[in-house]
């Protein structure tokens, strides 16, 4: 008889984040009687923000934020799992990867998670809302503010998807930020990217700047009053019947010039597996199960997880459940903007959002804001020097 073996995971507090980790574990045993999986959960802000270096210290398996791939790199905290699985495998993951999903953990040579869950900012609406009031879909930013004045509009408004948001109205006006070594934006596509934002900001409930995406999805679905949310990363679960008490539909973006949609900041998370477990050939199997097509198309996403394998995007059953939200956003995804991930990257991540958001609330200057953001900048990037 096989000895037990123990492993203990940490991932994030939602049905997307907990239930299909719960439901592969379980599965994965039934497999692998001798192993035993359990799953821990944290909340949203807690994901983007702990340390991962602490956290594997504690847990054999982590799902984790791509932005840590390079802490992950200077700190060996966890495995760079290209030395472990099959060149064949991870071939597979690259050529389905969701976007540049895969690409996001992939830092100084080595893959340090397994994409799988894959999401960027992207539009969503209650149709039944906009078709009682006899509104289409905004299609420029100029029909946004138009619906932003009726009071049918929100975003998330806490720091973090501030500043990613401030990145895809940069990215969409023709300037990917944090490109040199101590300037986040030029002048003057910063300035005119915090004037569009705080334009539509000034339009907005106050309540939004409380909120993150799964809050501004609540509002969305337990009341009637927002009909439409431009930007913000996606969760394929408020789709699905049944689980809120209207099904939202996600789509594209707006465009700004008429030309292409919005250019988006990737999100999504990964599985990564602690350098401190010590059942590794088993964490390793496990992670490759998750990630495999076969488990996202089916029980990943049937358990409430949003897949990161290209293959389970396409799927006509995982589109059929969703309303479309796979088909409907695989060019957001695929034309999405893979933020900065060296060392320092998750300190400017921490602090930056706060000074655009201060600046969208209460206005300011501009220029005075691209001082400040450039200033945390640099000094994130003295941290890779540490």
């Amino acid at each position: 008889m096989k000895k037990t073996i123990n492993l203990k995971g940490i991932t994030w507090n939602h049905s997307r984040g907990f239930l299909p980790m719960v439901a592969t574990a379980q599965r994965f045993s039934e497999l692998h009687p001798h192993v035993q999986i359990t799953w821990e959960k944290r909340s949203l802000q807690a994901f983007a923000d702990f340390s991962i270096q602490e956290l594997a210290e504690r847990f054999d398996l982590l799902v984790i934020d791509h932005p840590w791939a390079g802490f992950a790199s200077k700190t060996n905290s966890i495995i760079p799992l290209d030395k472990y699985l099959p060149v064949e495998y991870l071939k597979d993951q690259e050529e389905n990867s969701v976007g540049a999903s895969y690409e996001s953990y992939n830092f100084n040579n080595h893959q340090w998670a397994l994409p799988i869950d894959a999401a960027t900012p992207v539009a969503s609406s209650r149709p039944d809302l906009l078709a009682e009031k006899g509104i289409s879909l905004p299609k420029s930013f100029e029909d946004l503010l138009a619906l932003a004045d009726r009071g049918l509009v929100a975003f998330a408004g806490i720091p973090i998807d501030v500043l990613m948001n401030f990145y895809t109205l940069c990215c969409s006006l023709g300037e990917d930020p944090c490109q040199t070594n101590d300037t986040v934006i030029s002048n003057e596509i910063g300035v005119k990217a915090l004037q569009m934002y705080r334009k539509l900001a000034t339009k907005m409930d106050e309540a939004n700047f409380n909120r993150n995406p799964i809050q501004v999805y609540e509002a969305m679905t337990l009341t009637d009053e927002i009909a439409y949310c431009p930007f913000a990363y996606g969760y394929s679960n408020y789709s699905r019947n049944g689980y809120s008490r209207k099904p939202l539909h996600f789509h594209d973006m707006i465009s700004l010039d008429g030309k292409t949609n919005l250019k988006s900041t990737l999100g999504g998370t990964g599985l990564a597996i602690s350098s401190k477990c010590e059942a590794l050939e088993t964490a390793v199997e496990y992670a490759k199960y998750v990630g495999s097509a076969s488990c996202q198309q089916s029980l990943f996403f049937e358990s409430g997880g949003q897949p990161g394998h290209l293959s389970a995007w396409k799927n006509a059953e995982v589109n059929r459940q969703s309303q479309n939200y796979f088909l409907n956003t695989l060019p957001a995804l695929q034309r999405a903007f893979l933020r900065p991930r060296y060392h320092g990257s998750m300190f400017f991540q921490d602090h930056a959002g706060d000074v655009v958001r201060n600046y969208l609330m209460n206005g300011g200057d501009e220029t005075q804001v691209l001082t400040d953001l450039n200033k945390l900048f640099q000094e994130s990037k003295t941290l890779t020097l540490a």
